[in-house]
């Protein structure tokens, strides 16, 4: 005979096996809540690569970094990783970061050589004491790590680079013509990703080869912890593409994010960062592209832009390739 007790156990056991063997036929079901976004079109492809990770239940931290190594891999992106323009020298140099829900973070800048610095970045967050290593030390610690030093500068990049030479003019493309780079795209010069698993933590990277052309030893705010990206568990993420410069001058994601502690949506904390900036340099703010993205911890995503183009992807348990276009200013 069935007492309650035995009914109880036999029943939970189950529900337990049903729920269990619908998540192994619907990975989706293990990252309910989860979601991904990062800057511009090719955050789509990235978004993928960090989705695959989000539905299997994975974290955000290391679904942000496969994402970012995407558009680090792409050899037809030349803002981005292996294939990114050099400065005006002739050198490829990468600044990368990545920050975890709990404020830890790492970050490498005017690292050479080496195709993904956003993984040299998590391994300066998880190996040493430090938050950024640059230029030759981040190159020595990167080798110490066994990661492969190699050529960056692609045929097409030393094209691009021998074309601008002709010009004469020693002056970084992108501080106020952003536009202009031979082969450019645009104002593309970042991939900025914010991730919320199903656990309810966050994490973000961001990655770039900066500015073409710009003054050797660059940094822009990519490799900045709250400049380029920001993360706070409490709260919500935010990341930002465009002219470094003005973005490190306002400590951009960093506002963003407290402006979604005082209660502004993520959209609402971009727009106000980005008018911040349009008020302090007006004219400057017309002629250059910053743009914030933002995340809160409800999974909520907005962005706002100085100039119209910005767009940012977006990826959940209902969709894997949205492109959703960004307001602005101008």
């Amino acid at each position: 005979m069935t007492n309650r007790r035995t009914f109880l156990g036999t029943t939970l056991l189950g529900a337990t096996s049903m729920a269990l063997g619908a998540a192994r036929e619907n990975p989706g079901a293990r990252a309910r809540g989860a979601r991904v976004v990062s800057t511009w079109e090719f955050g789509v492809a990235a978004n993928q690569a960090a989705w695959t990770i989000l539905a299997a239940g994975g974290n955000a931290l290391d679904a942000v970094e496969a994402g970012a190594k995407v558009p680090e891999a792409d050899l037809k992106n030349h803002s981005v990783g292996r294939a990114g323009y050099p400065d005006r020298d002739g050198h490829v140099s990468l600044d990368a970061s990545i920050m975890d829900g709990d404020g830890s973070c790492g970050a490498v800048a005017a690292l050479e050589n080496i195709a993904h610095p956003i993984s040299v970045a998590r391994r300066v967050m998880e190996k040493t004491p430090h938050v950024l290593l640059v230029g030759a030390g981040a190159l020595q610690f990167a080798l110490e790590q066994g990661f492969t030093k190699e050529e960056l500068l692609t045929p097409e990049s030393e094209h691009a680079w021998r074309e601008f030479l002709k010009s004469g003019e020693y002056k970084p493309t992108g501080a106020y013509e952003p536009s202009t780079a031979p082969g450019s795209r645009g104002n593309h010069d970042t991939i900025g990703m914010l991730a919320l698993d199903a656990h309810g933590n966050m994490a973000g990277a961001c990655t770039t080869s900066g500015l073409a052309w710009k003054l050797r030893g660059r940094v822009g705010d990519s490799p900045i912890v709250g400049a380029g990206l920001y993360v706070d568990n409490e709260v919500g993420a935010a990341t930002s593409t465009g002219v470094g410069e003005e973005v490190i001058r306002n400590a951009g994601s960093f506002l963003v994010v407290e402006l979604m502690r005082q209660g502004r949506s993520p959209q609402e904390a971009c727009r106000e960062a980005v008018r911040r900036i349009a008020r302090r340099k007006p004219k400057t703010a017309k002629e250059i592209q910053v743009g914030f993205l933002a995340m809160n911890r409800r999974g909520e995503a907005g962005a706002w832009a100085l100039q119209k183009g910005f767009s940012y992807a977006a990826c959940d348990a209902r969709r894997q390739d949205a492109l959703l276009p960004v307001a602005s200013i101008y």
